[in-house]
């Protein structure tokens, strides 16, 4: 199933829906125009693709700074996953040497054959393209779980969290890469007047902004999707803050100790890291709340 970066730009939640019913079906993803909307590119590693399809731009234009950037993004996903690079608008041997230096082995464009008609039949591919095989979670976790399982917790009071939360949200404000920034707020009063204002100054830049808490609003912010948490829900005992960029990645999570008493004294078990497959692993559980059915 092939999809644009434009497409995840008009509807990431929906897409990303989309795709994760397309692996259900042991399809594979292939991403199409990668550079013609670097403002998504935050949201490749959530559709983890088979094929990264370059744009020809990349490949035809001279090499800036922003280009350098799409690259070295797309060779890092390419990377850790084994992802195929692949490039479009090959027309000369220079271009196919460019493609070649960021890191395509697949290429398509006039230097090997002009647009004709389809041929009656098609022969088998000497080499087919590999699906990188990715696996469905077996277990319902929340991004506590995933982290906390691989990292030593501390016993922190929300207060001295508080700080820490915000210089995550802020990666997304200093506008040098688009984030995904994802909120696990508990219950929707604690998504504050602040918090809400925040995250709709993010959502303005960012590739995809989302809030989750027990009485959330759908839209609880212009630009932010949001979603209701049921009353067994295991999220409503988390706060959680995790963002994700081409190449950046942090995340708190922390656990509900159960106290009583004023709200900024209340003790978290929590963890702070900015290991990018172990927060991409806890933006994916987190996310799976936020996407239609």
């Amino acid at each position: 199933m092939e999809v644009t970066e434009r497409d995840i730009a008009f509807d990431p939640a929906g897409l990303l829906s989309a795709v994760a019913h397309a692996r259900e079906g042991l399809w594979g993803v292939a991403l199409d125009d990668v550079g013609a909307e670097p403002d998504s590119m935050a949201l490749m590693p959530f559709i983890n693709p088979d094929v990264i399809k370059l744009d020809l731009r990349l490949i035809q234009a001279r090499t800036t700074a922003e280009v350098a950037r799409i690259i070295n993004a797309v060779l890092a996903q390419a990377e850790r996953t084994g992802a195929t690079i692949l490039a479009e608008g090959i027309e000369t041997p220079r271009h196919e040497q460019i493609a070649r230096a960021m890191g395509a082995t697949v290429g398509q464009g006039w230097l090997y054959g002009r647009p004709g008609p389809l041929p009656r039949t098609v022969p088998s591919p000497s080499h087919p393209l590999r699906l990188i095989g990715v696996e469905a979670a077996t277990t319902v976790r929340t991004p506590f779980d995933i982290i906390s399982a691989r990292r030593k917790t501390t016993r922190s009071a929300k207060d001295l969290l508080i700080p820490m939360s915000m210089h995550l949200e802020n990666k997304g404000l200093e506008g040098s890469e688009p984030v995904v920034l994802l909120g696990c707020f508990q219950e929707a009063i604690h998504f504050t007047e602040r918090a809400r204002a925040r995250f709709e100054r993010l959502a303005r830049t960012a590739s995809f902004v989302g809030a989750v808490g027990a009485g959330m609003d759908a839209a609880p912010a212009a630009g932010v999707r949001g979603a209701n948490l049921t009353q067994a829900d295991p999220l409503r005992g988390e706060w959680d803050v995790i963002v994700v960029g081409p190449h950046f990645a942090g995340a708190l999570v922390a656990r509900d100790c159960g106290d009583a008493g004023p709200d900024l004294q209340r003790r978290f078990d929590a963890v702070i890291t900015y290991d990018r497959p172990l927060v991409i692993e806890a933006a994916r559980a987190l996310l799976s709340t936020l996407l239609p059915a």
